[in-house]
């Protein structure tokens, strides 16, 4: 679509082919704020266009032939009222990016309201007008790889309007960092299954990161035998494109003393047909996504490496394809794996709590201060909570908290499920030390107790199940059309405040 370039605006000076954005707030002082307006673009708004403002109904009005420029003006009226959200303005500005797609437009011009209107939902300045250039790069997002007819991309400057230069500067370059790993991250989600077998996935996460100065290694088939990755072997011994274990490495120039490492670990399930327990066609259609715990550990590797975190980071990602061959794992089979326990395969479609055993064994013995987990990992999450919002399963309430403030203030959101040790005996097995799948109820729940059997429990660990915001949807405009991402803006965060109030357990 279109090559952004962010720009804080100075002297007003528009040039053709511009379009600006203003927002307005639906309140008492309207009619005194559109005077503003028209002394601000040196323009006189006709009877017909205030009118057509004034009216209730009308959330937006494009003010066209305006006497001097910019020749286009977007006014956005914005009420503070119970349907308000700290995801507004991002979801309006990437709705917006999209509609620019075909106009003849060379320059944007958005001009941020004042703080002081909207102060209770957002308390970090710096991120309110990140909101705003999320928003843009979000609703920008295309992916047409393997169309043979692409759209032309195009440059577009954007400027931006705010009361704090100083903080708008800052927040351009943290966006531009954060985008680069969003995209990345979408991108591979949204790579045909056919084009990212787990080499292929290793192949293109180790070049991208490499590039960036990050340490990646890859264990192939060999070495992932040589450590006894029994899980991971299993789930991927049905295909003829074999297993990879992919570990990344980010270490700073700069280190600070209370936070070491942090490990994120992805699940990569770069196919996933449910093994011989096979899913329906239906059910397949978005399982090309199915490694986007993994996309989401190499990306926000890469945004958090541009940012130049102050600790070390280690991503962990095992990457297999479920498929079914004469090799293929069975129902009732028994796997032992890299920490020495075993598992009985109830169910061959709970493929992605196996190789993330080995993932999290591997991430435990590393020592790290804590251990973050991401995973579509199970359909009943989905049923739980839908669309709008992850799992969250941690015994740890300091990582709860955390990670449910910084989904909230990026609308990554998760919600934190129970993790008593009731549910362990879903998954007890009378011939393993578990069995993967854990029945009917709470399966997202029994999902997550299975996994904690392969954590250090001195370690604090957090898993959460992505595996419903993980699809595209049509609860935001930016989340439409193409796979999400979702989970980057949420650890970036959360990584960010950790390195700045350098918290320890």
């Amino acid at each position: 679509m279109f090559r952004l370039s962010y720009k804080p605006g100075g002297k007003l000076e528009f040039k053709s082919f511009s379009v600006a954005v203003f927002y307005i707030a639906d309140d008492k002082n309207i009619k005194n704020n559109l005077s503003a307006l028209e002394k601000k673009f040196r323009t006189k708004l006709s009877e017909l266009q205030i009118k057509n403002i004034l009216a209730k109904k009308n959330k937006q009005i494009i003010i066209s032939n305006v006497k001097g420029r910019p020749e286009q003006i977007v006014l956005n009226k914005f009420k503070t009222d119970e349907k308000f959200t700290v995801d507004y303005f991002r979801n309006h500005l990437a709705g917006l990016i999209k509609d620019f797609k075909n106009d003849e437009i060379q320059s944007l011009h958005i001009f941020i309201p004042e703080l002081k209107l909207i102060k209770k939902f957002f308390e970090n300045e710096e991120y309110f007008y990140r909101s705003f250039l999320e928003g843009l790069s979000l609703g920008n997002y295309s992916f047409d790889k393997y169309k043979r007819e692409k759209d032309k991309t195009r440059n577009l400057s954007v400027f931006i309007y705010a009361e704090d230069q100083k903080l708008l500067k800052s927040a351009i370059v943290k966006n531009n960092f954060l985008i680069e790993g969003v995209c990345f991250t979408k991108d591979l989600q949204n790579e045909p299954p056919s084009s990212l077998r787990p080499f292929e996935l290793a192949d293109k996460i180790k070049e991208t990161l490499t590039k960036a100065g990050l340490k990646v290694t890859v264990f192939d088939e060999k070495e992932i035998k040589k450590r006894n990755m029994g899980g991971l072997l299993a789930v991927g011994q049905g295909s003829n494109a074999k297993p990879r274990f992919i570990v990344i490495e980010y270490k700073p120039k700069v280190k600070v003393n209370s936070i070491k490492k942090v490990a994120l670990v992805g699940k990569g399930v770069t196919f996933d047909t449910g093994g011989y327990c096979i899913k329906p066609w239906q059910g397949m259609l978005e399982m090309k996504a199915d490694m986007s715990g993994a996309a989401v550990v190499a990306g926000t590797l890469l945004a958090a490496s541009r940012a130049k975190f102050p600790f070390e980071i280690l991503g962990v990602i095992p990457a297999a394809e479920n498929m079914i061959n004469g090799e293929a794992m069975r129902p009732s089979d028994i796997v032992k794996t890299a920490s020495g326990k075993t598992i009985e395969v109830g169910h061959t479609d709970a493929e992605g709590r196996m190789i993330l055993a080995d993932a999290l064994d591997y991430a435990s013995k590393q020592k790290p201060d804590e251990i973050i987990d991401l995973a579509t990992l199970t359909g009943a999450c989905v049923v739980a909570l839908g669309l709008n919002v992850a799992g969250l399963f941690t015994k740890n309430d300091r990582l709860a908290d955390d990670l449910y403030k910084a989904g909230m203030k990026t609308y990554d959101r998760v919600w934190r499920l129970p993790m008593w040790d009731e549910y362990h005996k879903e998954n007890e097995s009378k011939i393993a030390d578990v069995n993967n799948d854990g029945g009917r109820w709470g399966g997202a729940i029994t999902a997550a107790k299975f996994l904690e059997n392969f954590v250090d429990k001195n370690i604090p660990w957090a898993h959460i199940d992505i595996a419903g915001p993980a699809i595209a949807n049509d609860l935001t405009n930016y989340n439409k059309t193409f796979m999400t991402g979702f989970g980057v803006r949420l650890i970036f965060e959360y990584l960010s405040q950790l390195g700045l109030d350098k918290k320890t357990e």
